[in-house]
Parts: C-alpha cells; structure tokens; sequence
C-alpha cells in the first residue's frame, strides 16, 4: 500500500527517539526485537524494533524502490526483471533479519502480489532463495495496518479523520468516527472505524494507465476522474460528508504522496523525516502543492530533491488520487504521516504479546482493548 518515501529514511512513532536508537546504542540495549516487512507494488520496506515502556525503538531499517508491480496493469504478471529486484531487496533485508537476532516478524506483500496471476509463484521462489515466507494480506487487513501505525498522529480534539493511504497498486480510505470517543487516544482509537474502502488504483498503476512523465491538465483531470468513479461506493460517505459538514474532521495521509507535499512546501533541500512527519497543511496549501507540482516538468521535478528520479514519473499520479479524495470530502487541514503498515505491524506484534503491561501505568490495556 504506502509506496512511502525512499530516502534512506527509517520510519516510526517515535521521531523524537529515532536518532538515538540506531547503531551501538541499538545494539547494546536488552530485550527482544520485532521486525516489519512491507512489500508493496512499489517500495520494499523493512523496520526492526525493540519495544520500551513509551512503544517501540527502532534499530535498523531498510527501504529500496523496486517496482515489483510494474506492467501488471497491462500483462496481469509480474515481470522477471521487477521479480529480481524485489529478491534482491528481500536478500538483503533477510540479512538484516539475521543480523539482528529478530524473535519475532511480520512479513506482508500487498497489491502487486495479490492482483498479479503469477504473485503465489512469486512467493515461493521468494521462499526458496532467501527463507523468507512473505504473508500476501487482504486489502481490509492492509487497511487496519494503515490505521494502527498512524493513529498517534490523531489530533486529541478531532471528532473525525479521513485516513488515506496511497500506494503503488492500491489506496486505503478509512472514516475514524471519533464522536463518542470517551477519552480514547493512540492504538484505542482503531476501535472507531466507521466506514473503509480500498481502491484498485495506486500510483503504478495510474500513471501506467495515463501517463506520468508529460502530464498535461486533459491528462491530469483523466486521473482524478479515473479515481473518483471508485470513491462513488465508498460505504457511509454521505454520512462522512455530514460529519465534516458539522466540524472537527481532519485528514490524515500516509504515502510517497503526502510526504513529497510537505517536503516541497518546506521547502527542504532534502527530505528530512524529522520536520515532515507529523506536519499540519492547510487545505490551501494542499492545493497550491499539487498545483506548483503540475507545473514542474519532469525534468524540474527529478531535480526536485524531495521527488527525485524514482518518483518523478508517479508523484502526480499520487496528487490526482489526493485531489479526488479532497473533491470528495473537503477537510480545512491535512496532517502528514511518514509512517504506516510496519509501524502497524510491530504495535500490532508487541500488543499481542503484552510487551507494555510488563511496564508502567498500564498503558497496554487500552492498546490491547484496541487490536482488531
């Protein structure tokens, strides 16, 4: 699902905590160690942490762009050279595995795997070369995951959040109805799940369809119709319209997508995780983005040192999907999330083995309570 960002970035809940974690430090520190693997369409992801008594630390991490879900959309399989290098990445993620001395590991495929004819193949010459035995998930699983990595990022005050995640073969919409909350925060909060959709469209497969690299306005506005006949069917959603309507409903977005806004509005001269995530935009600024990303070439938008050349040709396939789901449901503010399914996955890991309730104040009740 999240095609994410591949800056060489690690990402997690705790940004506050990340620089210390890596390295020696990492290494010195006692207790188990969990690992996350997101194989999607576009990205190959892995995060490795240890649990603390405020959630996790991460140690080590690994993100590569390998566009394993490139021409499905056209062939209905996986190609041979995509397959290699996704093996590849996986290889030298299983090294890290091992490395590490991981007890325990979640390790998922998504969109690309579960659409492409040839994806139950794939997974098991993933098994025979590199031992790792990946777990294609369903789109409703991949959209609890999207949910539990990013709900710290919840505003305390909000009523609602329209959780998006736009990925290379898909893209998970999730209303969290927070009106009766009583108090809830953080992991709780994935309890509230009011309405959810995947979409069948991503940033691979869209800008396959359409084009990525000239994209003119014809082209720009093919895409933004292309998603939005998806959004017709999306469970409740005029009942979403009316709960915006009444106030207290943010955005909150996951991907490649959302975190190149933010890093472009910032105006970084490089991707810094630190200042992205968690970043608040206004609905204006929102679309004064997409509108200054329309414009660039695409050469100007390879230079661009927050898309690059890996993202240059699917970023505004990412900004059609974004606009869609903006002309759908209107939210005065976006809040941005360099985080998503691994960082899902580990609390999801930890909860379940009643890592916090060994520490203090009893914080893993309501995380327990919370775990769909």
């Amino acid at each position: 699902m999240a095609n994410g960002h591949s800056h060489g970035q690690a990402t997690g809940p705790h940004r506050d905590r990340r620089r210390s974690a890596w390295g020696s430090e990492g290494n010195r520190a006692s207790g188990p160690l969990y690992a996350a693997l997101d194989l999607g369409t576009n990205n190959c992801r892995l995060l490795i942490a240890r649990p603390d008594d405020r959630g996790f630390r991460v140690v080590d991490a690994y993100s590569r762009i390998v566009r394993l879900g490139e021409g499905v959309g056209r062939t209905g399989l996986l190609s041979e050279e995509a397959m290699d290098r996704a093996v590849d990445a996986l290889g030298n993620c299983q090294r890290k595995l091992v490395e590490r001395g991981v007890t325990k590991a979640r390790l998922i495929a998504t969109e690309a795997c579960r659409a492409a004819g040839n994806g139950d193949a794939f997974i098991e010459r993933v098994k025979q070369e590199t031992g790792m035995a990946l777990e294609v998930v369903s789109r409703e699983t991949e959209a609890r995951l999207a949910v539990a990595g990013c709900v710290t990022l919840v505003d305390p005050e909000a009523n609602g959040v329209i959780l998006f995640d736009i990925g290379g073969g898909s893209s998970e919409i999730v209303w969290l109805d927070l009106r009766n909350r009583c108090g809830a925060r953080g992991f709780a909060l994935t309890r509230f799940v009011r309405s959810w959709a995947s979409l069948p469209v991503g940033v691979v497969n869209l800008a396959e369809r359409h084009g990525g690299v000239d994209v003119t306005y014809a082209v720009f506005e093919a895409m933004v119709d292309d998603v939005a006949n998806h959004l017709k069917d999306f469970a409740l959603g005029d009942d979403l319209t009316a709960a915006i309507g009444a106030g207290g409903v943010h955005m909150l977005g996951t991907s490649g997508t959302v975190t190149t806004l933010a890093g472009v509005h910032l105006g970084l001269k490089r991707y810094d995780r630190r200042r992205v995530d968690g970043a608040w935009l206004e609905n204006g600024q929102v679309g004064d983005m997409i509108d200054r990303l329309r414009e660039m070439s695409y050469e100007e938008r390879i230079d661009n040192p927050c898309i690059g050349a890996d993202r240059a040709d699917l970023v505004l396939a990412g900004c059609a999907i974004l606009e869609a789901i903006r002309r759908r449901w209107s939210c005065e503010r976006l809040r941005v999330a360099d985080r998503g399914l691994r960082e899902g996955i580990l609390t999801e890991l930890m909860a379940a083995d009643g890592v916090w309730s060994k520490g203090k104040g009893g914080r893993t009740g309501s995380r327990k309570r919370g775990k769909t």
